[in-house]
């Protein structure tokens, strides 16, 4: 069984977007707007991030294909096969065009999903990850996913693990990746994240993310760690050179994973994007 949820305030759900069943976790009425996570991860790491919206807004936090209690298919981890799940998710709750907010991969995906089906998005939040990350970070971080793929013997071994690989995401939100993020099994937990699909994933990852940047028409907000280890500031200054139109937030103290490390500079720099 799935570990419980981190937070009573979003109730979950598994919604079947025709092509893929996706679980969400859900709050709030108003405009649609959706968070995407990151490699690994799932729909927990950005609860806490979504309820803060969640008096304006219609949020959901999605568990993407491969991760969580979400589908797990076999094959389809190509940035167009997530793009297209946004989509499908987007036309089956019916909702007008929503506001796409991703991080590291979700963010990836969402850049996608507004390249490919404008009509569907209202403008994205890019939270670090663009065009011209370095094949060496690439090869860093494929390792990092295909060790993560391990039999803990409990919640404390989980977190204890956890606070290791990510030094600098406070104790609460690794408790929430711990509590969200691995399912028992016989001998102690795993990760609900499919293993070959984090393989997947990761080799996906390196495809080239500047034609869809190149192509966005909607409005998109591009934020970095400053201390992220993902998207270097050479890469941040190569995409803005490729699009000088899309404003640019750089976190102080952050490293990549910002909406974790630094949740109230986040919420303020999303807020401020989406009244602009």
């Amino acid at each position: 069984m799935a570990a419980n949820a981190s937070s009573q305030d979003m109730d979950m759900r598994r919604i079947d977007a025709g092509r893929i069943t996706l679980n969400v976790r859900e709050a709030g009425s108003g405009p649609l707007m959706l968070f995407f996570h990151g490699i690994t991860a799932n729909s927990g790491t950005l609860e806490p991030l979504a309820l803060r919206f969640a008096d304006r807004f219609n949020t959901i936090a999605v568990d993407q294909r491969g991760h969580g209690l979400s589908d797990k298919p076999n094959g389809g981890y190509e940035a167009a096969d997530f793009a297209e799940d946004i989509a499908a998710l987007i036309r089956k709750l019916d909702r007008g065009p929503a506001i796409l907010v991703g991080h590291s991969l979700g963010s990836r995906n969402s850049v996608t999903a507004a390249a490919m089906y404008p009509e569907l998005v209202r403008s994205v939040v890019a939270i670090d990850f663009t065009p011209f990350i370095e094949t060496e970070v690439f090869d860093a971080l494929e390792s990092r996913v295909n060790a993560g793929d391990q039999l803990f013997s409990d919640h404390e071994a989980v977190e204890a693990y956890l606070a290791g690989r990510y030094p600098n995401i406070p104790a609460p939100a690794i408790r929430i990746r711990a509590l969200t993020g691995y399912q028992e099994v016989e001998g102690g937990l795993r990760p609900l994240a499919s293993p070959s699909a984090m393989a997947q994933i990761a080799t996906g990852l390196r495809a080239d993310l500047t034609p869809a940047c190149r192509a966005v028409t909607r409005p998109v907000l591009l934020m970095r760690g400053g201390d992220s280890k993902l998207v270097s500031a050479e890469a941040l200054a190569k995409t803005s050179s490729l699009r000088p139109d899309l404003p640019v937030v750089v976190v102080p103290g952050a490293d990549h994973y910002v909406n974790e490390v630094s949740p109230d500079i986040t919420f303020k720099a999303i807020t401020n994007f989406i009244d602009a």
